[in-house]
This record gives C-alpha cells, sequence and structure tokens, in this order.
C-alpha cells in the first residue's frame, strides 16, 4: 500500500509540473501577441490599405513565431493518465502473483523458511521505492530545465518581437514627419487656409490662461496636469528628459537646480524643437549648442524669478517641447522635496516646497507621477508620504522606481523591489508602477545612449528573467504611453465641468457689475489705458493750440520770476551804492554781462521746459473739471506728466543763439519813445511793489508759529517775535539817522546797505537796557530786510516821479535832481524778457511741441507693456471686477474652444 500512495503522489506531481508549464508558456506567448502596437490611428494621415498591410505583417510575424503547442493540452492529459493507469493494474497483477506463489511456497515449506522469504520481500520492496524516488527526481530536474528553456525560448521572442516593432515605429516617426511636413507646405502655400491649431497647444494655453488668473471668488483650477514629484536628486529630472526625448533642464550635483514650476507642453511635430511661451525663439534640440542655451535660460529665468531671501519661486516657467513621437501631455516638474535646509537657502524653504508641491497636487484632476529612488532605502523616502496624504486611495498617483540597475546591484533582497512594484512596501497606493533606467550618472549621455543602455538591462536583468520585472512595467517608453492615456482620460471626464463652473463664474461676475456700476460700460485695465492714451494724446495736441501771446506772457512770468532775486540782491542794490550814474551803469554792465555769458541761457531753457510741461499738466488737469470726466485714470495720467519732466530734453542748439540775443538786449541802453519809457516804468512799478509785499511779508510772519495757534487766531506774541520787533524800531531810527545826515550834508540821500560797528555795538547796548539779549548774526539778518524794504519803498517812490520824464531823458539833463536811471536799468531787463519769451515761444512752437508729442507715444508705449505699472496706476474695484471678467470671458472661450475640438477628434 505504501507503494501505491508514493505512486500516486509521483502522479500529481507530473501532471501538475506538466500542466502548469505549458499554462505558464501559454499565457506569456498570449500576453505577449497582445501587447503588440495598435495602427488605427495612422488611418488619419495614412490609406487605410497601409494600415491593413501593416497590421497584417504584425500579425503573420506573431503567427511565425514557434512556441510549444498548448492547444490539446487537455487530451494530451487524458492519454497520460490512461498509461499510467495501465501501469499500475500491471503492477497490481504481479504483486497479486507474487503473492499467490508465496503462500504455495509457505504452504510447502516449513513455517523454519518463512521469516527469510518476508525478509527478501521487503527487499525488493525497499529497492523499488529507491528506484521511484530516483526517478521522480530526474523528472522534476528535466521538468526544471523543460521551463528554462521555454522561459529562454520566451526572452529570445521577445528581444526579436521588440526590436521589430522599434524598427517599425522608427518608420512610422518618419512617415509621420513627413506628412506633418507636406501639411505645413500646404498651409503655407494657402494662405487663405486658417493653420489647424493642435488639440494639445489649444489645452496648454487653457492651463496658462489659468495659472495666471487671480480670483477673489474661489474659482479652482481643477483642469488635469501631469504633477511629477520627487525627493531631490531622485532621478526626476531624468525621467523628464527621457520622456521629452532631450537634456533641457539643467543639472547640478546634488545642488538644488529646480527652483521653480516649469510647465512643459509635449506635443508632435515633424522637428525636435522647444519654444518658450512668451518667446518666439526656437531651440534646435538636436543640436548641442541650443540645448545648452536652453538649459541656461531655463536657469536665468529661474533664478530671476526668486524673490531675495529666499530660494523657490512659485512663478510658472512655460515651455512647449515638439518632435516626432513625443507623447501628448502638459507635465509640471516642481522643486524636489527636501529633508534639511542647507546653509544659503532662504528661511522655511523645506516648508515652501512642501506647500508648493501639496498646492498642485490638491487638484483632484492632476495626475501625480510620483518619483523614489531605487537605489536608497525606502525608509529615507519623503515623497511618498506627501503623496498619501493627498491621494489615499491610488486613483491618480503613477509610481516610478528609478535607478533600479543600482538596486539590481546593490540588493541581496530581490523580494523587496517585488514588494514595491507590487505596492506592498510604501504606505501608498497607485494606478501603476514603473521600474525605469535613466542612465549610467553621466549628465553628457545623449538619450539615445540611455534608450539603449536601459533596453539592455532589462533584456539581461535576472529580476526580469524571474518574474519580477513584467513587460509592461518597465521602460521610460512604455512610461510615456500610460501617463499619456491616464493624462487624456482625466481630461476628457473633468473639462466639461470646469467649462460649467466657469460659466457659474461669469454670470455671478456680471449680476455683480451690474448692482455696482449700472451706469458705466464694462472697461478693463487695457481699455482704461487705451481710453486715457487717446485723452492724452489730444492734449498734447492742444499744447500747440496754445496762442503766441499766452506763451510770452507766461514765459515772461517765468523768467521774472526765476531772475527776480538775482535782479534786486546781486545787481540792483550793489549798484545802487555807486556815487555816481556811470558807476552805477558801469556796475550793472558788468554784472549782467557774466550773468548773460555763464548762467542766463541755461536759466531760460530750464524755464522753457517747464512752462511747456506746465502748460500740458494744466490742460489735463482743465480736463479733470469736467463733468464727464472719468477720475480712475487720474494717477495714469499725472505719472505721464512726470515721466515727460524727466525724459523731455531741450534742444541745446538754442543757447549759444539765445546768448546773442540776450547780450544785445542788456546791452542797448537807449529808450526810442515815449510809450516803451511808459512801460518801463510800469514795469518798474509793478515788480517793486511785489517784491515790497513779499518782503514786508516775511519780515513780519512768524515762521515758528504753530498751526494750531495760527488757526485758532492766537495773537499774543512770542519772546522771538517782541525781540524782532524791538530790533526793528532800533534799526529803522538807525536809517533816520542815515537820513538826516544825508541831508545835513547834501549827499543826494544815498544809503549805505552794511551795519558798520558803531551802529551794530549801538543797536544791542539799546536793546540790552530793555532786557532784551540777542546776537550780532540776529540783528544783521533783520538789517537785510528793513534795509531792502526802505530801499524798494525809496526806488517805488523814484519810479513815480519818473514817469513823466521822457521829456528831460530824450534832452538828456535832470529835473531837481532826478535822472531816471534805474528806469532805464528795468527797461534793459524788461528788453531782454521780451525778446527771450518770443525766442523761446518759437522754439516751442516749432520744434518742441512736436517732440513732446513723440516723447509721450514713447512714454505711452513703454506704459502698455507695463502690467505691473498699470496696475497699480488703474485700480480699484471697478478695475478688478472687470479685469475678473475679461479674464473668465477669455478662458471659457479656450476652454469651450477646447472642448469643440475634443469632440471632433473623438
Amino acid at each position: 500500500m505504501a507503494f501505491l500512495f508514493r505512486l500516486l503522489r509521483l502522479r500529481y506531481l507530473i501532471f501538475g509540473t506538466a500542466v502548469g508549464g505549458g499554462y505558464a508558456a501559454h499565457k506569456k506567448y498570449k500576453d505577449f501577441k497582445e501587447a503588440l502596437p495598435d495602427l488605427s490611428w495612422m488611418k488619419e494621415y495614412m490609406p487605410e490599405e497601409t494600415v491593413d498591410n501593416l497590421t497584417k505583417h504584425l500579425s503573420d510575424l506573431a503567427n511565425s513565431v514557434s512556441l510549444p503547442d498548448t492547444t490539446n493540452l487537455q487530451d494530451r492529459v487524458k492519454q497520460l493518465q490512461e498509461r499510467f493507469a495501465n501501469y499500475l493494474s500491471t503492477m497490481s497483477s504481479s504483486n497479486t502473483s507474487d503473492d499467490m506463489n508465496i503462500n504455495e511456497v509457505q504452504q510447502q515449506q516449513q513455517t523454519s523458511d518463512g521469516l527469510f522469504t518476508w525478509t527478501n520481500s521487503y527487499k525488493n520492496m525497499q529497492l523499488k521505492s529507491d528506484e521511484l524516488q530516483r526517478l521522480t527526481k530526474i523528472t522534476q530536474l528535466e521538468d526544471h530545465e523543460y521551463q528554462e528553456k521555454i522561459q529562454q525560448e520566451m526572452m529570445t521572442i521577445q528581444i526579436k518581437y521588440q526590436r521589430e516593432i522599434d524598427r517599425l515605429e522608427k518608420e512610422i516617426k518618419t512617415m509621420k514627419k513627413q506628412i506633418l511636413l507636406r501639411q505645413e507646405r500646404n498651409f503655407s502655400g494657402t494662405k487663405q487656409r486658417k493653420i489647424k491649431r493642435s488639440l494639445i497647444d489649444m489645452y496648454s494655453d487653457v492651463l496658462d490662461e489659468l495659472s495666471e488668473y487671480d480670483t477673489n471668488y474661489n474659482v479652482q483650477d481643477h483642469l488635469p496636469r501631469v504633477v511629477v514629484i520627487g525627493d531631490q536628486s531622485s532621478g526626476k529630472t531624468s525621467v523628464l528628459e527621457m520622456i521629452t526625448q532631450a537634456r533641457i533642464f539643467p543639472r547640478g550635483a546634488g545642488e538644488m537646480m529646480t527652483r521653480s514650476p516649469v510647465k512643459v507642453t509635449l506635443s508632435e511635430g515633424p522637428y525636435h524643437v522647444a519654444i518658450f511661451k512668451d518667446s518666439a525663439k526656437e531651440y534646435d534640440l538636436t543640436k548641442e549648442a541650443d540645448l545648452a542655451a536652453l538649459r541656461k535660460e531655463i536657469e536665468l529665468r529661474m533664478r530671476a524669478s526668486v524673490k531675495e531671501g529666499q530660494t523657490i519661486s512659485n512663478d510658472v516657467i512655460s515651455l512647449s517641447v515638439k518632435g516626432p513621437g513625443l507623447q501628448r501631455m502638459v507635465l509640471v516638474d516642481l522643486p524636489g522635496i527636501i529633508s534639511t535646509e542647507t546653509i544659503g537657502m532662504g528661511l522655511d524653504t523645506k516648508n515652501s516646497i512642501t506647500r508648493l508641491a501639496n498646492n498642485y497636487m490638491s487638484n483632484p484632476n492632476a495626475i501625480i507621477l510620483c518619483i523614489q529612488d531605487g537605489s536608497v532605502d525606502a525608509e529615507r523616502s519623503n515623497v511618498t508620504e506627501l503623496v498619501s496624504k493627498m491621494d489615499p486611495h491610488g486613483k491618480r498617483t503613477i509610481f516610478v522606481l528609478t535607478k533600479v540597475d543600482m538596486a539590481e546591484a546593490n540588493l541581496h533582497d530581490t523580494d523587496r523591489i517585488k514588494r514595491i512594484l507590487e505596492g506592498k512596501l510604501f504606505p501608498m497606493k497607485a494606478l501603476g508602477y514603473f521600474a525605469v533606467v535613466t542612465g549610467k550618472g553621466n549628465a553628457d549621455d545623449p538619450i539615445e545612449s540611455i534608450q539603449k543602455y536601459e533596453e539592455d538591462f532589462f533584456h539581461n536583468s535576472k529580476l526580469f528573467r524571474d518574474g519580477i520585472f513584467k513587460t509592461n512595467q518597465t521602460t521610460t517608453r512604455n512610461l510615456s504611453f500610460a501617463v499619456s492615456d491616464c493624462f487624456w482620460k482625466m481630461v476628457k471626464e473633468s473639462v466639461e465641468q470646469q467649462a460649467d463652473t466657469f460659466k457659474a463664474t461669469k454670470f455671478n461676475l456680471e449680476t455683480e457689475w451690474k448692482n455696482s456700476f449700472p451706469k458705466l460700460r464694462e472697461q478693463d485695465r487695457d481699455e482704461l489705458f487705451e481710453k486715457a492714451r487717446g485723452e492724452i494724446l489730444d492734449e498734447v495736441v492742444n499744447v500747440s493750440l496754445i496762442p503766441s501771446q499766452q506763451w510770452e506772457d507766461n514765459l515772461s512770468k517765468y523768467l521774472w520770476t526765476t531772475m527776480s532775486n538775482f535782479i534786486f540782491d546781486d545787481v540792483f542794490l550793489t549798484a545802487a551804492q555807486a556815487q555816481s550814474i556811470g558807476d552805477f551803469n558801469t556796475t550793472v554792465d558788468v554784472k549782467l554781462q557774466q550773468w548773460t555769458e555763464k548762467v542766463l541761457p541755461r536759466q531760460c531753457i530750464d524755464i522753457g521746459h517747464h512752462a511747456l510741461l506746465d502748460e500740458f499738466q494744466n490742460l489735463i488737469e482743465r480736463e479733470q473739471k469736467s463733468r464727464s470726466y472719468d477720475p480712475i485714470t487720474n494717477g495714469l495720467k499725472m505719472h505721464v506728466v512726470q515721466e515727460c519732466r524727466t525724459r523731455h530734453q531741450w534742444d541745446v542748439k538754442a543757447l549759444d543763439s539765445l546768448r546773442v540775443i540776450q547780450t544785445q538786449a542788456l546791452q542797448d541802453r537807449n529808450v526810442s519813445d515815449k510809450q516803451q519809457w511808459e512801460s518801463a516804468a510800469k514795469f518798474m512799478e509793478n515788480v517793486i511793489r511785489k517784491e515790497l509785499e513779499y518782503q514786508e511779508l516775511e519780515l513780519n510772519s512768524n515762521k515758528n508759529q504753530s498751526s494750531w495757534r495760527k488757526f485758532i487766531g492766537f495773537q499774543q506774541l512770542t519772546i522771538e517775535e517782541k525781540y524782532r520787533q524791538q530790533c526793528m524800531k532800533e534799526l529803522e531810527k538807525i536809517l533816520n539817522t542815515r537820513q538826516q545826515l544825508d541831508q545835513t550834508t547834501e549827499n543826494n540821500y544815498r544809503l549805505r546797505s552794511t551795519l558798520d560797528y558803531d551802529e551794530l555795538t549801538a543797536v544791542k547796548k539799546n536793546l540790552q537796557t530793555q532786557k532784551i539779549d540777542v546776537s550780532n548774526d540776529f540783528i544783521t539778518d533783520i538789517w537785510q530786510r528793513v534795509y531792502k524794504i526802505h530801499f524798494l519803498k525809496r526806488n517805488l517812490s523814484t519810479c513815480l516821479d519818473c514817469r513823466r520824464f521822457f521829456y528831460y531823458y530824450q534832452k538828456g539833463f535832470s529835473d531837481q535832481g532826478l535822472d531816471c536811471h534805474e528806469v532805464v536799468f528795468f527797461w534793459r531787463l524788461k528788453r531782454m524778457i521780451e525778446i527771450t519769451s518770443n525766442a523761446i515761444r518759437q522754439q516751442i512752437s516749432n520744434i518742441e511741441t512736436r517732440r513732446l508729442e513723440r516723447e509721450v507715444k514713447e512714454i505711452l508705449d513703454d506704459f502698455s507693456s507695463d502690467e505691473t505699472l498699470k496696475a497699480n496706476l488703474l485700480k480699484g474695484k471697478r478695475v478688478d471686477l472687470a479685469e475678473e471678467l475679461k479674464r473668465v470671458r477669455q478662458i471659457q472661450e479656450k476652454l469651450e474652444e477646447f472642448i469643440q475640438a475634443l469632440n471632433t477628434e473623438n
């Protein structure tokens, strides 16, 4: 019975091995055959007959491979069962006949021979049992060798298929490139035909609009994109470069290189090129020089976006990559997750990176491409914990294990990699698990070399032969296909809902506008800027329409206001100390000549510059007083005026001509007629009266009086005011004493402009007797103002007396001591001012207004391209709401355009 039991165990062992091995071989072959590429997508680019021929070629190739025949496996098992049953029956009959012979011998022989007979029978049975065990081991060894042989054949067949598929894909890429080039030539040859934009480019435009959309109404961006996240130096950038098939990202040995999100839009095209969203320059990714320039530009943009004191930025760098065979999708590369902030990093860098990653992963439709370094311990991973919190059920996560070549070489426990790829090691779940190899660690290796290395590694990998690496879980090529399929599935499921959300948002914003600004038309920031541009340019034109007389009157006022202090203090007061008319005229001539050569022309140019821009500003301010004026553009218009004051430069050629005419005017002391004489006297009277009022106001005003005392009209004098009044009285006594002295000595009423030592001492002693102790500087300062007031009063009286003096002036003699040379002095000034005003007015009318118009246009053009400046100058709830409406409408229109194209493609 023991022998029969062993035979039954051997039966099930042989049958189980044969059935299991055959079924496993058949299943591997069937899976491989189903993994052949679907060529139905080529029907829209190639004739259907060509596509059918390619499909038939692949099918014939698959059928030509010889594999063990498993179709009649059940019949073969039945035949083996029948043969084994016959063998058992033969052995049973033989055992029965042996038992009968033993009984006969036992009956014939004596009992003494029985023990030897049973011993011999036991030995024979034991020998048969050992023989069966030896046969069983031989069978098992043969079955194992047979299985290994089948696996080796399967590997050879798979390599053969992969090479054939790669060859066909290269042919397909070449054909696609030719088709795209032919389409481009057709589009360029037909100008009236509108070039059709690719679906992925339309989708990328929508994402760009959403990334720039800053809303206060909680409209969230839930459109899918592939968010690439991983620990620093986990191979995240290398995976992206394998997907884009170009080394486009900056690299650093252990250094953080990704400092801001980089959005990469992948699409198919005839040439392998990259282009930034805000630039027209194309980078040829087949040329190393262009690749280096692209990496440098990305690095510069990243560093420029990072604010001072920080390490990373939230600003998105948008890049489009096109090339043959690229899978259509949108990837967002994020800074790598770090465990420790090193020296040189900004404060809170670790948390900033985590917040940025969580912000992108919180999108319920974002596909999370989780990159894990396979060469490090799983316990050192930071990214898997973050991903598991954002997507605990793994409904939108794809796990990628990088550097598996290093992992295979370093790990002794291969079951650890198996558990990772089965999702049983990390505390996270995923839609799929992939193992990839992204190079040998040399940053200069080309992508083609890395792809070849990856392919060779998986073909020769022991883990692949042991079944740990499965065909559809390896290589970045399969990863690209899987990510692209998942991406478009997410897009189709979510884009309609996002469009409905923006429709509702637009309705709410339009309702708010009607309630807040019912009488105003919706105008966004750009529209308001263009409206203000037109109004500003209209006022520039109005500057040239100002009458000539108005220009000259204004310029005359500017000129006298600028030069009055110099004329009174440095020229008139100084010349008045002369003892004769000749000395007076000489002093005046010398002072005016020096002034004309060094200072006056430049002052007049500056005056003309200020007068021109003041008139421009006055026109703009005058418009603001109209009822129909929109005050929201005030800040912009005033900023344009200030910028004009900075930029506008007067033509320096006018300096020499001004100097000549001013010198000639000031040298002419001949008043030709009575009308000119009277106008000079009137001019002298007016300017002296204004100066006298100003000086008296300055002398009597209290600069230190607080504003609240002035407001309540508090009239009590301070100590300083009392001291000033007492000092003025003492100085008035000095002036009266001088006048009396001049009259007694017949010195023609001449007053010195300075106090001598005796006079200063007398004033100070008189003040001390009144218990007022002041400094010499205080007395001298009061004296300058008191003397100037008396000097102006004396010349005002002279001016009134000289109004009718033209007859005596013309005859060349004086009347009762009057010579009126002061009137001649002011006539020379008046004549110079008139000639200068006329010259500057001509310069403004002929040259400067046109130059101003050109500069205003340039300033407005510069402002129009500066979005930050426009946001600072044009702001308020009205502008923000209009901007919100504009952006929502743009996003909705692009979404609807994309949805229509997506439905058409489906």
